[in-house]
């Protein structure tokens, strides 16, 4: 594994774009290389103009109108050419630092998707009591339906080996798109571990 595909769907960010790109760029990768993708939902907040002036240093994607997070990520996955995908939000929700802690099973092989929990106890969770109880009804739903022991379906870092993820064949316009990718690995008999 050589490459690190990091997308990152966009959609009225310009506080926050340059700022998640700097910890992007100093994140440790494990030695993987860096390729980072945006694709821009539509924004109408003068992040398109920001972007702009970033399309010399990165993959940047424009849709013409909002689509939703499910269509901006898979506008992300076809372009990507690295051997493991990484999503990334660019809200400052969720910190570039934790990279290596995701990265770290599957370069050791224990698996072929991470996901980045925000429940399992380490720290402060930083959701809204309403997210963080409807997110708890689908993680109890899918443990149930599929066997599994996952806190946090709806987390924003998920990372695939690439091929699986390509082929799991993703429909999803909107959020939905946590619980159809999550449904689909499982159903595959796909191992996801929680760091």
């Amino acid at each position: 594994m050589k490459k690190l595909s990091i997308i990152v769907p966009v959609y009225n960010e310009k506080e926050t774009l340059l700022a998640i790109l700097e910890k992007i760029e100093k994140a440790d990768a494990l030695n993987l290389k860096k390729e980072i993708i945006l694709i821009d939902d539509g924004s109408t907040d003068g992040t398109r103009k920001i972007l702009k002036n970033l399309e010399n240093k990165y993959t940047v994607i424009y849709h013409s109108k909002n689509q939703g997070k499910g269509v901006a990520l898979r506008t992300g996955f076809q372009n990507a050419t690295g051997d493991i995908i990484l999503i990334q939000d660019a809200d400052l929700e969720y910190n570039p630092d934790n990279y290596p802690q995701l990265l770290k099973p599957i370069l050791e092989n224990k698996t072929d998707i991470v996901y980045g929990s925000r429940y399992i106890k380490s720290g402060p969770i930083p959701s809204y009591l309403k997210y963080r109880w409807g997110g708890k009804f689908i993680n109890k739903l899918c443990n149930i339906l599929y066997n599994s022991h996952l806190t946090d379906v709806m987390t924003c870092y998920k990372v695939f080996k690439a091929p699986i993820l390509k082929n799991l064949k993703l429909k999803s316009t909107g959020f939905e798109f946590e619980t159809e990718v999550t449904i689909k690995s499982l159903k595959q008999n796909h191992r996801i571990i929680e760091v």
